[in-house]
C-alpha cells in the first residue's frame, strides 16, 4: 500500500511537471515569435478613442495637404468614426458618433452627385445594422439616407454581418464601387460588390456581383483596391493574400494567392503605396508577430518585413503625397491595440 501511494504521488508529480513544461513551451513559443527586427518608432501617436480601434483611412486635403485628416474606426456598439489631425489630435466636430460597431473605413475622391457637383466620400461598415454608410468629406454630411443594406437574402443570418470595405473608382468610366467582406461567410462568393448610383432622390447602392474564395480558416476582413491596376486584394487571414480583378465585367477568376509563408498567424490590414509609374508596395500586417510584410506592387514578390512597434495591428492605410512638415515623404497609419493609431513618415517605413 505504501509503495502504491508513492507511485501515485510520483505519477501526479510527473503529470504536473509535464503540464508546467507544456505551458512554459507555449508561452515561450509565443514570445519567441515576436518580431526580432529593430523597432521603428512612430512620429505621432494619436489621442485615445473610447473603446477599440480597428481601421484607419487617410483623406488628403488637396487644397492644403497639411490639413489632411486621418479617420479611424472605434469598434463597439457605441462606436464612432474618429477624425484626427496630422498631430494626432481628435477633431471632435468631424467625428461621427453613435455608430453600431463600425469595422472598416475607406475614402474615395470625386464622386459625382450630379453633372456639376463632385464630392469626396467616406464609406464604412456598420456591422450591427448590417449596412454600410456614406458621408461626404470634409463636411461630414450623410449621403445614404441612413445606410445601405448589404448581404441581404442570405440563408444563414450570421452571413450578413459586414466587416471590411474598400472603395474602387473605375479608370474606365469613373463608376464608384464598394467591395465588402463579412464576419462569417461561404467558401465561394464571400465578397459582395456594390455600385453607387445617383438619381433625383439621392445616392443608391446596388449589388453587381458576388465573388472571392474563402479557405474556411478564420475570417476575411482586410480589403484594399488598387484603382490604377484595377485589382482588389484581401486577407484570407490564415492562408494568403488573395487577388482579383476589381472591374465587375472582368470575371471572378482568382489571379493570385500569395504571401502566406511570410506570416506567423493572422494576415490582417492591407495598404497600397503607389510610388508612380506603376511602381509601389503592398504593406500587410503580420498581426501576432507585430510587424508588417512588404510586397512589390507589380509582381507581388516579397520585399522585406519591418517592425513598427505596434501591437496586434488590424487595419492600416498609406498615402505617398506630400502632406508637409513630418509627412512630406508620405504618411503610413497603423492601428495599435491601445485605443490609438500610430503615424509614420513613409520613408522611415520603406527605406
Amino acid at each position: 500500500m505504501i509503495y502504491s501511494r508513492v507511485k501515485n504521488r510520483r505519477e501526479i508529480m510527473m503529470k504536473i511537471k509535464m503540464i508546467v513544461i507544456t505551458v512554459f513551451s507555449i508561452v515561450f513559443s509565443g514570445c519567441n515569435q515576436k518580431s526580432k527586427l529593430t523597432p521603428i518608432t512612430p512620429d505621432i501617436i494619436t489621442e485615445s478613442t473610447l473603446n477599440d480601434t480597428d481601421d484607419p483611412a487617410i483623406w488628403i486635403n488637396h487644397k492644403d495637404p497639411s490639413k489632411s485628416i486621418v479617420f479611424g474606426t472605434d469598434k463597439e456598439t457605441n462606436g464612432a468614426i474618429y477624425a484626427f489631425d496630422l498631430g494626432g489630435k481628435i477633431i471632435h466636430e468631424k467625428t461621427i458618433r453613435n455608430i453600431r460597431r463600425p469595422n472598416n473605413v475607406d475614402i474615395e475622391y470625386g464622386f459625382k452627385l450630379n453633372d456639376s457637383t463632385e464630392v469626396d466620400i467616406m464609406v464604412f461598415t456598420e456591422r450591427e445594422k448590417q449596412q454600410i454608410r456614406m458621408f461626404s468629406v470634409p463636411d461630414m454630411k450623410p449621403l445614404d439616407q441612413g445606410g445601405f443594406k448589404v448581404f441581404e437574402g442570405e440563408i444563414k443570418p450570421e452571413y450578413n454581418l459586414p466587416m471590411g470595405v474598400s472603395l474602387y473608382k473605375s479608370p474606365k468610366n469613373s463608376k464608384v464601387y464598394a467591395i465588402v467582406s463579412r464576419k462569417i461567410g461561404p467558401r465561394d462568393n464571400y465578397l459582395h460588390q456594390y455600385e453607387f448610383t445617383v438619381d433625383s432622390i439621392g445616392v443608391k447602392s446596388k449589388l453587381v456581383r458576388s465573388f472571392g474564395k474563402f479557405s474556411g480558416n478564420k475570417e476575411i476582413e482586410a480589403i484594399a483596391v488598387d484603382d490604377n491596376y484595377g485589382v482588389v486584394y484581401y486577407s484570407d487571414e490564415g492562408v494568403c493574400v488573395r487577388k482579383y480583378y476589381a472591374e465587375p465585367d472582368q470575371g471572378n477568376e482568382e489571379l493570385s494567392c500569395f504571401g502566406g509563408d511570410y506570416f506567423y498567424e493572422d494576415i490582417e490590414g492591407i495598404a497600397i503605396a503607389n510610388t508612380g509609374d506603376g511602381t509601389g508596395y503592398i504593406l500587410v500586417s503580420d498581426q501576432q508577430k507585430g510587424q508588417f510584410n512588404i510586397f512589390d506592387r507589380k509582381d507581388n514578390s516579397f520585399v522585406k518585413a519591418v517592425n513598427l512597434s505596434t501591437v496586434e495591428t488590424d487595419g492600416c492605410d498609406v498615402v505617398t503625397a506630400n502632406l508637409g512638415d513630418k509627412f512630406s515623404k508620405g504618411l503610413f497609419v497603423a492601428m495599435n491595440d491601445n485605443k490609438n493609431f500610430y503615424f509614420y513618415s513613409l520613408d522611415k517605413v520603406l527605406k
